[in-house]
């Protein structure tokens, strides 16, 4: 399926790994892509996102809490420290202004090849299945932003994210839609 991804899909694609590895995850998930996606300087992912309010790095800080909530590894459970009297986000805000951001996250991220996410790898495949009831030859970032909003589950963090920050869901489907199809005229 990558030999259909236009350039800036896979631009987004390298992004998304970036992203894993700046986090400190061992997986690529949905989170990951929409990180990717706002990256996308000069695409319609990213062109849509912006015109929906959304910013590279509100949008990362919003990555990081959702994903610090949840850790892909599951390695700190805040729960638990929490029960015998630490505060996981005092923690995190103290060695961050010490060591620098992500600084908790950097010891853990994965040498080399990073795989998706069962729910990223969804995504992926709704980009394809958007391109082509587009009736579009390639799969661009805005493909993949459309996957992104297609898959539906709990386990789509990307999507709470986009809800948490108050994005219309369905405004940003048709603007990138719409976009598309401006682009293929």
């Amino acid at each position: 399926m990558f030999e259909r991804f236009h350039k800036d899909a896979r631009q987004v694609v390298v992004a998304a790994q970036q992203g894993a590895r700046d986090l400190g995850h061992d997986r690529i998930g949905t989170v990951h892509l929409l990180l990717g996606l706002i990256e996308d300087e000069g695409g319609t992912a990213g062109g849509a996102l912006r015109e929906h309010g959304l910013r590279a790095g509100d949008l990362r800080e919003r990555v990081r809490r959702v994903s610090w909530a949840d850790h892909a590894s599951g390695a700190i459970d805040g729960n638990a420290l929490a029960s015998i009297g630490i505060d996981l986000d005092e923690v995190r805000r103290t060695v961050e202004a010490t060591f620098g951001e992500g600084a908790l996250e950097r010891g853990r991220a994965k040498k080399g090849h990073i795989p998706f996410t069962p729910q990223a790898k969804k995504c992926l495949e709704l980009s394809l299945r958007s391109a082509i009831a587009l009736k579009h030859k390639e799969i661009s970032s805005g493909h993949m932003l459309l996957g992104l909003l297609r898959a539906t589950g709990e386990d789509n963090l990307a999507l709470q994210v986009l809800r948490d920050a108050e994005v219309d869901l369905d405004a940003l489907r048709d603007t990138t839609t719409a976009l598309l199809r401006a682009e293929a005229a």
